[in-house]
């Protein structure tokens, strides 16, 4: 059998760490490979390690034909929930993945435009990816629903999104690792390119260094109001006004004399005539 190993399909999902490929390396040396590989025809779709030990050790392994995908966008979705599913995923990894599948539905909304009644989708009560691939006029995911399937909160997937589109390699690298947390990856990101890559070449500690000098010059920016200014600001609507409330005063004024000219009208029309 023919079996074809496409590069960009390999690299799609983050590799095993050193340690989970030799843990796994382990378990087809003494049991054998247990799960068969997915084919598309005679493309690896996934087992890509698997293939590899089984190769290098010259061990036997089965296939499976997926017959349902219909282009390589279909791969992407299937090997996206696959790897959600899993729970050595790190919650970066899950964010990544589920803001792939987001990008890859808002691409087929575009190329296929969806009914104003497009139901968004719905997380599924398991946890899982609930978007069906097989419509095309399903609507992107919100936020929300990627969090939920990502089994991860609103703001760290805004946190991951910042990231991926700011962060420089080297605080990527980092965040993958688990050497720096989400949150602290999204402060650097916020950073020059530059000052990243400065920061990275001092290692870890130096990029948590340059997290606290971040959010120390944030809460320095943010102004304080001083006693005078305070008074200031509160006298400042009274002087603005006194105008208006002169004027308000003459036209009372002038009210309050009018009614006392009524008032005395009406009293000499009450008194008796002899």
């Amino acid at each position: 059998m023919n079996i074809v190993v496409n590069p960009d399909l390999k690299a799609y999902i983050d590799p095993l760490t050193a340690d989970e490929y030799a843990s796994l390396e382990q378990s087809i040396l003494a049991e054998g490979c247990r799960d068969a590989l997915v084919l598309w025809g005679e493309v690896l779709i996934d087992g890509h390690n698997r293939y590899g030990i089984c190769q290098k050790h010259d061990l036997p392994f089965n296939t499976v034909q997926n017959t349902r995908f219909k282009s390589m966008d279909d791969v992407h979705l299937w090997m996206i929930d696959q790897h959600l599913g899993r729970r050595s995923v790190s919650d970066f990894q899950r964010g990544v993945l589920a803001l792939r599948r987001r990008d890859i539905l808002l691409e087929r909304t575009r190329s296929t435009p969806a009914p104003a009644d497009a139901p968004s989708a719905e997380a599924s009560d398991d946890g899982a990816p609930p978007w069906d691939t097989s419509a095309p006029n399903t609507m992107p995911p919100t936020r929300e629903e990627l969090a939920r399937a990502a089994k991860l909160s609103n703001s760290q997937v805004a946190a991951i999104e910042k990231i991926q589109k700011q962060a420089a390699p080297e605080v990527i690298a980092a965040v993958r690792s688990g050497e720096l947390s989400i949150n602290a990856a999204a402060v650097v990101a916020t950073l020059s390119a530059e000052e990243q890559q400065a920061a990275a070449q001092g290692g870890v500690a130096e990029l948590k260094e340059a997290v606290k000098r971040v959010r120390e010059s944030k809460k320095r920016a943010k102004p304080e109001r001083t006693p005078d200014a305070a008074t200031e600001a509160a006298a400042a609507p009274v002087e603005e006004t006194l105008p208006q409330l002169r004027l308000r005063l003459d036209q009372l004024q002038q009210e309050v004399a009018r009614l006392k000219a009524r008032i005395a009208e009406m009293e000499a029309a009450e008194k008796p005539a002899w």
